[in-house]
């Protein structure tokens, strides 16, 4: 009796990494597409999920003021907490010192709760046929007693504990004194090749960090091809792995001609810029004005695997510190329409009334 065998149609889902939704850090997106976290929960929710595996992000830098050093860290503090491999490279002398800045996730209010003394839930009303369930989320927390959250809220004041430095493979590179790029090429094909794409499965994700490239102390910040060269390698490189690239660049030190080049090459672009203290002008305009520490603008988003365009709620958006110590980014509210700041990208928002009401308020 012979055996029909069902047949698969090319357009069919692979369903080889249905399992790779448990590695921590790793979502699902539209069109086989995996997203790993920017360490922003808001830049993750504007860009459609997080940075797409195997995508090359860049960010322009501002000579005012290092506001990229707040989306650099926390991406690299959130791969580490997710226990994911990090290449990390510097134009500084000991790159490894960079790591003692990182900022440390923050404690959420529910696990707060958690650890409260037992002598305080007695007077708790709990039915005794729903305890047998609290034991079954004990998967979702791992040594640290955290859960395993796609995307933490860093605290920018605290640092990032040793647990997270300690037996983790982190590799540091200095480029300062490199007279070419091509152990920088060389150390970045060796680590990406822990991540191959081929056989479909994915068992763990890197990242890969490059601060401030082509600055003035690097030697070869003048050979504007090799540059250039290096970031199209790198690009081919991180397509065909399971890894993200996230490259930041004074665009003010390239020709006009590179730097518009650069920007081609990247899978996602984005800029930041700092605000002006005395610019009065820009206070009478945006509500919120005191709060913020710079503006970000997304100038392209990663669409892989598709030809439909992203159209965004907005491109620019202010870049905020609640409390002094989280990064948020909030929509440019223009004044005085609505007196109140604006609202986290990822909060609804409604139409503003004015104090008076009137027949074509709504």
């Amino acid at each position: 009796m012979s055996v029909t065998k069902t047949r698969t149609s090319s357009f069919s889902r692979n369903f080889a990494s249905v399992n790779s939704s448990q590695i921590p850090g790793l979502k699902h997106g539209p069109n086989g597409t995996m997203f790993i976290s920017s360490g922003i929960p808001d830049l993750d929710k504007i860009l459609g999920g997080g940075f797409s595996l195997g995508s090359l992000v860049m960010v322009m830098e501002d000579a005012e003021a290092p506001h990229h050093m707040l989306l650099l860290r926390n991406f690299m503090s959130q791969g580490l907490v997710h226990n994911q491999p990090l290449l990390y490279a510097s134009p500084s002398k000991d790159p490894r010192q960079f790591l003692g800045t990182l900022p440390s996730p923050a404690v959420p209010k529910d696990d707060k709760s958690s650890h409260r003394d037992p002598d305080q839930e007695k007077g708790l009303r709990i039915a005794w046929q729903y305890k047998k369930y609290f034991g079954e989320n004990q998967h979702s927390f791992d040594s640290q007693g955290g859960k395993h959250e796609f995307c933490n809220e860093f605290d920018l004041r605290k640092p990032l504990e040793r647990q997270f430095l300690s037996g983790k493979r982190i590799d540091c590179i200095s480029i300062q004194d490199s007279p070419n790029l091509v152990t920088l090429n060389d150390c970045c094909a060796t680590f990406l090749s822990q991540f191959p794409r081929s056989d479909g499965s994915i068992s763990s994700v890197g990242r890969i960090a490059i601060q401030s490239f082509c600055a003035p102390q690097c030697e070869f910040s003048n050979m504007e091809w090799d540059m250039l060269s290096f970031v199209r390698s790198l690009k081919g490189m991180v397509r065909s792995s399971n890894a993200v690239a996230f490259v930041t660049f004074p665009p003010n030190l390239l020709s006009p001609s590179s730097c518009k080049r650069w920007q081609h090459m990247a899978d996602t672009l984005l800029s930041v810029k700092a605000i002006l203290d005395e610019d009065k002008e820009l206070e009478k305009l945006l509500t919120g004005y005191q709060d913020m520490v710079g503006l970000l603008n997304v100038q392209k988003v990663a669409r892989l695997n598709t030809q439909v365009p992203v159209i965004l709620e907005a491109t620019t958006l202010s870049i905020k510190l609640k409390k002094r110590r989280f990064m948020v980014l909030e929509c440019l509210n223009q004044a005085p329409i609505d007196g109140s700041s604006g609202s986290s990208y990822g909060t609804t928002g409604s139409c503003s009334v004015s104090s008076k009401s009137g027949t074509l308020d709504f």
